[in-house]
C-alpha cells in the first residue's frame, strides 16, 4: 500500500457491507465457518446501540471493527468485539485510526468506558492497547473463548486479557497526545521474542505452551493482589513487558 494513499474511516449501516466484513474475516484470520462472525451479527450490533466501523482504500473495505453494548456492575459500556486489518495494509496506523474513530463515537454517545479483550501473547496487539492507546488490564480469562479455528492462534488456549479503556481520563489523553505513563512497575511479565515462531511450528508448540502457562500464573496472581497492567514495552531483541502496579485513577469500578 502507497502511504500516501487516503484510507476513508466511517460507520457502516448496509448489508453488503456487514457481508465483507465476514469476508475479511476469512482473509484475516482463516477462520473456518464454525468460528466465523456472520452478517446478522453484524446487523444486530448496529441496530441496538453498537458500533460497526469500516476503513476503506476507495470503494473497498480493508478493516472493520465491530463493538455490541455491555453492562457491568451498574455501568454501561462498549465491548469492541473485532478489530482487523488485510495483511497487506498493516503497519500503517489502521488499527489505531479505528480505535481512536470508536472512542469520538463512543464519547458523542455518552459513553466513558470502551473495552475488549486481546491475546497477552501478541506483543504488537499489547503495545498498541496499553502504550499508545492508554488502556488498562486487571483481569484475566482463561481460554476465552475456547478451542480457535485460526492457525494464528496456534492450537493454543485462546487466554484474553481484558483491556479497559477509560476514554476521558487523564492516563489515555496522556497516552493519544504520544506521553505514555511512566508510572513504576511493582511487577514485570516478560513475552520471548521467539513467542511467535513457537506457536507457528509445531516444534516449538511445547515453548509456547509452557510461556503462556507461565505468564498467566504471573498476571492472574498479579491481579489478585491488586495489580494492574499499567504499561508495556519492548526491547530491542522484541521481547515484551506488561509492567504491573497499582493504578490509582478515580474512574474505576
Amino acid at each position: 500500500m502507497n502511504e500516501e494513499k487516503k484510507i476513508e474511516i466511517r460507520a457502516v449501516h448496509d448489508l453488503a457491507s456487514f457481508d465483507r466484513c465476514v469476508d475479511l474475516q476469512l482473509a484475516i484470520w482463516n477462520y473456518s465457518e464454525g468460528d466465523l462472525i456472520p452478517r446478522r451479527v453484524f446487523l444486530v450490533a448496529e441496530r441496538i446501540g453498537g458500533q460497526v466501523l469500516g476503513a476503506f482504500d476507495g470503494d473497498t473495505m480493508i478493516a472493520f471493527t465491530m463493538g455490541l453494548p455491555g453492562y457491568r456492575n451498574g455501568h454501561a459500556y462498549l465491548h469492541s468485539h473485532m478489530l482487523g486489518v488485510l495483511p497487506e495494509y498493516r503497519n500503517y496506523g489502521i488499527g489505531r485510526r479505528l480505535k481512536l474513530a470508536q472512542r469520538e463515537e463512543a464519547l458523542a454517545r455518552g459513553f466513558d468506558l470502551i473495552e475488549w479483550t486481546f491475546d497477552p501473547l501478541e506483543i504488537k496487539n499489547a503495545y498498541l492497547n496499553i502504550t499508545r492507546l492508554g488502556a488498562i488490564s486487571r483481569r484475566y480469562k482463561d481460554d476465552f473463548y475456547g478451542p480457535s479455528s485460526s492457525p494464528l492462534q496456534g492450537g493454543l488456549p485462546t487466554d484474553r486479557l481484558y483491556a479497559e479503556w477509560w476514554l476521558r481520563s487523564k492516563r489515555v489523553e496522556n497516552a493519544l497526545a504520544g506521553q505514555p505513563a511512566l508510572q513504576a512497575a511493582d511487577e514485570i511479565v516478560t513475552v520471548p521474542a521467539e513467542i511467535y515462531a513457537w506457536k507457528a511450528s509445531e516444534a516449538g508448540r511445547d515453548q509456547a505452551r509452557e510461556a503462556q502457562t507461565r505468564n498467566r500464573e504471573a498476571l492472574k496472581k498479579a491481579f489478585s493482589e491488586g495489580l494492574s497492567v499499567v504499561g508495556y514495552d519492548r526491547d530491542p531483541d522484541g521481547a515484551g513487558h506488561f509492567r504491573l502496579a497499582r493504578w490509582n485513577e478515580d474512574l474505576q469500578y
